[in-house]
């Protein structure tokens, strides 16, 4: 398909909304527009969600997912895909179906758990994620829970996250990404294709309020891959987006706020 002149690069994102604004579809829009990239949804799931946590999740039938895809990538196209909360196995299967033809990177946030630690993924759904999505992804992006439920790999620090990649990747994506935000220092990723490592560091920042952050590192990359980048160039163009958003997050409602996903764009509203 022929992209006409000024069209921003084009990015799926196939996600869960979040209600509160601050992760899942509504964090990847924002950060897919911070990017200077055109962001696309695939709807997966309703979520009724605040800065304290989940309250209700209510998936959408496999068929309206089909059809929400087919809808965008038959007529618009589609330049790099990322995918967040799935929920059941039988999205993961329709997803993982639906990527496979495409032929564009492809971004697997393996969804689990909510940042308050609501469970947004079932339990039957992990081997569909082992073996059908995980497959098709060019990056995964597992978080350190996130291995754990997928992998049985516990990472208790630094030393641990190349045995953590090495079990992701026995899972098929090309590259894997581990997110070591929750270990103690600095916050330390771990890039690698399984032949080269690319560690990324950031300062440890003083700032509660995170809602989205997984969400929002992947829609990073998904929009770097978009513009044309390698994967190492989109990863450490990623982290250091998401480190300006954690530095800028803000208090929202009486809990946990997000990261700020305009940050770079311009001051506070008032």
């Amino acid at each position: 398909m022929a992209i006409p002149q000024g069209t921003p690069p084009r990015v799926l994102t196939i996600a869960g909304s979040d209600s509160g604004g601050g992760a899942g579809i509504q964090a990847d829009l924002k950060t897919m527009l911070a990017l200077g990239t055109h962001g696309m949804s695939v709807l997966t799931a309703v979520t009724a969600q605040n800065s304290l946590g989940v309250q209700g999740v209510w998936e959408l039938p496999a068929d309206a997912v089909r059809a929400q895809f087919r809808a965008v990538v038959d007529d618009i196209g589609v330049a790099a895909v990322k995918t967040g909360m799935l929920a059941t196995a039988e999205l993961v299967e329709t997803v993982a179906a639906l990527l496979g033809p495409l032929g564009v990177p492809v971004v697997v946030d393996p969804v689990g758990v909510s940042k308050h630690g609501d469970p947004l993924l079932a339990t039957d759904a992990l081997e569909a994620v082992r073996t059908r999505l995980l497959p098709a992804a060019t990056v995964a992006t597992p978080n350190l829970a996130e291995v754990a439920q997928l992998t049985g790999v516990t990472v208790a620090g630094e030393d641990d996250l190349r045995r953590a990649a090495e079990a992701v990747l026995a899972h098929g994506p090309r590259w894997a990404l581990i997110k070591g935000g929750h270990l103690p220092g600095d916050a330390t990723d771990l890039l690698t294709d399984g032949a080269t490592e690319h560690w990324l560091r950031a300062p440890r920042l003083d700032n509660r309020h995170t809602h989205g952050t997984g969400c929002t590192y992947a829609s990073a990359i998904a929009a770097r891959l978009a513009v044309g980048d390698e994967v190492p160039e989109a990863v450490a163009a990623a982290k250091e987006y998401v480190t300006g958003a954690i530095r800028a997050g803000f208090p929202l409602g009486a809990g946990i706020g997000p990261v700020h996903h305009g940050h770079a764009l311009a001051g506070p509203a008032g």
